[in-house]
């Protein structure tokens, strides 16, 4: 299977794009806490330009095989703005295939280019494949860090 080039997302793919973040959510055993629309990330990504993605096209051009989302942060350690990667998935046809290597090193590259001081991303503990991709592609696992977060209700 040739592995296609990660492109910027364009507008026409935010609603599979949407879909494909459903896909990641149920994966993750997490599908309920799904409350975004596609319009919440066009507006993200278009409008207010929160957030980015570069999606990676099926063979043959008939929608996406996979998407990674990520935004501009900042280190005070650094003083060097960063790059977090929010959510990397590749569908499951897909999978083996180095669609994710191609979208992973497109992000690290990103990052190269605009100068940041990091990179960083979260992955779920018991992702034994995710893990092990990270590490393979010289991720380093924070043993001594958790993500903790606030969940605002509407």
């Amino acid at each position: 299977m040739p592995n296609p080039e990660p492109r910027p997302i364009r507008p026409a793919d935010v609603g599979e794009l949407h879909e494909m973040v459903r896909e990641l959510a149920d994966f993750e055993k997490i599908g309920h806490l799904v409350k975004s629309s596609p319009g919440d990330l066009a507006d993200a990504i278009f409008g207010q330009r929160l957030l980015e993605a570069l999606v990676i096209d099926r063979p043959g051009g008939d929608g996406l095989a996979a998407f990674a989302l990520f935004y501009r942060n900042f280190s005070s350690f650094t003083g060097k703005p960063g790059l977090w990667l929010e959510d990397l998935y590749v569908r499951p046809d897909f999978r083996g295939t180095g669609f994710g290597k191609s979208l992973f090193t497109a992000f690290i590259d990103t990052a190269r280019q605009r100068g940041c001081g990091r990179a960083e991303w979260s992955v779920l503990d018991w992702n034994q494949p995710a893990v092990d991709f990270y590490r393979a592609h010289g991720g380093e696992l924070m043993p001594d860090w958790r993500i903790c977060r606030i969940t605002f209700k509407d």
